[in-house]
C-alpha cells in the first residue's frame, strides 16, 4: 500500500510519496424500494458509503451534488505548476520538459487569495523544499492567469496563492468546521484529477482524526478521510460538506495501483484556516515544538507497563537539546517488547497542556499547535506514581528530521 500525494505530474503522471507536483518530485446496498416504515427509516439516516450516497440523490431532502456543483464549482480552481525551463504549452500538451505539474485549488476571497496544497507549488520536502518558478491558476469560466506564491507551510501542506483580480469574477468558497465533522457525513471533492479539469466525485467522511504525513518530518493530525474519488490532480482541491462548506483540503490517497481506490484524505480546514492565518501575516507559518516522541495509551499497554493513569501521550524520546528536554521531561530508557512491538518504558506520561486534557499523541500535538514558538506552557506529567507541572518554553518546529 503506497500513500501518494493527489497531484498530477507531467511525465509520470503518477509519483509515490509526498514531495511536490514536478515530473521527478512526489505527488485516492441496492437502491431503496418504498411501501414500508423500515425503508422509510432507512431513507431518512445519512448514507454510509459512496454507493449509498450516489443510490440517495433525488430523494427529498437529501445530498444534492448537483445543486452543490453549481454553487461550488464555479470557485474551484486548476493550479499549474512550471520547475524547469519548460513552458506551459508543453506541460499541458503532456511534454512536461524540466518538470511540472497540475493540482487544484479554490478562492477563498474577492480579493484574490487561492488555497491549495504546498506540495503543488513546491518539489521537495523539509529544507529541501523548493517554490516553482511559474504558478498559473485557470478558472472554470476559462480565465488562466499568473498566480504569486504568497506563502507555504509544508507542516501542514498548505499554500496560499495570490491572483490579480481584474478582468475575473470570483466565486469564494465558504470555509467550515472540521471539528464537528461525523463519520458518514456526505461529501464532495471537486478538482482536476488527471488534469480532467471541475470534476465532481461524491462519497462519505470514512473516519475523523487520522494522522497523515506532510512535507516534513511532523505529521498532520485530525486528518479526514473519504471514500469520495480522489486521484492525482485532486490535490489542494476542496472537500465539502452538504451546505457547500469547505471542510478539507483533499492531499493524499493510499493506493496500490496508484489511481483511487476509496481512501482518500484530506487536511482539516481548521488546521489550514490556522495556517493561512499565518501566512497572510508575512508568507511563512511557524509552529510551536516540544521535542518528543509518544505513543498512545491502551488498557493492555497500561496494565502491562503499570502506569498510573489510562490516557495521555507516553513519552518514549526526548529530543536532545529541545525544549522539553531543557525543562526536564523525562523520556523512557532501555526497550522492551509487547504486542510485537518495541517501548521504551519509565517516560512521563503527559495528561495536560495548559489545563487542557490530553488522551493521546496527536491531541498533544494539536495543543502544542495551538501556541506560538517561544510561548512558555504549563504541562501535567505523571511520573513514577507522582503528578507534577512542568513548564516547557516552547521552540520552533525545524523543517529537519527530529522528533515532534
Amino acid at each position: 500500500m503506497r500513500v501518494v500525494a493527489a497531484t498530477l505530474a507531467a511525465l509520470a503522471l503518477l509519483v509515490s510519496g509526498c514531495g511536490g507536483s514536478s515530473s521527478s518530485s512526489n505527488d485516492n446496498k441496492p437502491a431503496l424500494g418504498s411501501g414500508d416504515s423500515d425503508v422509510r427509516a432507512a431513507q431518512s439516516q445519512q448514507p454510509s458509503s459512496r454507493v449509498e450516497v450516489i443510490k440517495s440523490i433525488g430523494r427529498s431532502g437529501g445530498f444534492d451534488p448537483r445543486a452543490l456543483y453549481k454553487t461550488e464549482a464555479p470557485g474551484v480552481v486548476t493550479v499549474v505548476s512550471l520547475f524547469g525551463s519548460g513552458g506551459l504549452g508543453s506541460l499541458l500538451n503532456g511534454g512536461g520538459e524540466g518538470g511540472g505539474g497540475v493540482g487544484s485549488g479554490f478562492v477563498l476571497d474577492g480579493k484574490g487569495e487561492i488555497a491549495t496544497n504546498a506540495h503543488v507549488v513546491t518539489t521537495g520536502q523539509g529544507a529541501a523544499i523548493k517554490r516553482a518558478r511559474e504558478v498559473y491558476v485557470a478558472f472554470g469560466d476559462g480565465n488562466q492567469v499568473p498566480a504569486k506564491i504568497v506563502g507555504t507551510d509544508p507542516n501542514a501542506d498548505v499554500a496560499l496563492l495570490k491572483v490579480d483580480t481584474n478582468g475575473l469574477s470570483l466565486r469564494p468558497l465558504p470555509l467550515g468546521d472540521s471539528s464537528s465533522v461525523e463519520v458518514g457525513e456526505p461529501v464532495a471533492a471537486i478538482g482536476s484529477p488527471f488534469n480532467e479539469r471541475q470534476s465532481l466525485s461524491v462519497g462519505v467522511i470514512s473516519a475523523v482524526d487520522r494522522t497523515i504525513e506532510s512535507l516534513t518530518s511532523f505529521s498532520i493530525s485530525g486528518a479526514l478521510q473519504t471514500d469520495a474519488a480522489i486521484n492525482p490532480g485532486n490535490s489542494g482541491g476542496p472537500l465539502v460538506d452538504s451546505d457547500g462548506h469547505v471542510i478539507g483540503i483533499n492531499q493524499q490517497i493510499k493506493s496500490t495501483s496508484g489511481g483511487g481506490e476509496g481512501v482518500g484524505f484530506a487536511v482539516p480546514i481548521n488546521a489550514v484556516k490556522r495556517s493561512l492565518a499565518m501566512l497572510r501575516d508575512g508568507g511563512e507559518a511557524h509552529y510551536a515544538y516540544l521535542g518528543v516522541s509518544s505513543v498512545e495509551l491502551y488498557p493492555q499497554l497500561v496494565d502491562h507497563f503499570h502506569l498510573d493513569v489510562d490516557k495521555g501521550a507516553w513519552v518514549q524520546d526526548v529530543n536532545a537539546g529541545g525544549p522539553a528536554d531543557d525543562a526536564g521531561i523525562r523520556g523512557g530508557s532501555g526497550t522492551e517488547e509487547f504486542q510485537a512491538q518495541s517501548f521504551r518504558p519509565g517516560g512521563d506520561v503527559i495528561t495536560k497542556v495548559a489545563g487542557r486534557p490530553v488522551e493521546n499523541s496527536s491531541e498533544l500535538a494539536d495543543e502544542i499547535a495551538n501556541f506560538k514558538p517561544g510561548d512558555t506552557v504549563p504541562l501535567e506529567v505523571h511520573r513514577d506514581g507522582e503528578t507534577k507541572e512542568i513548564k516547557v518554553r516552547l521552540g520552533e518546529r525545524p523543517l529537519g528530521n527530529v522528533a515532534g
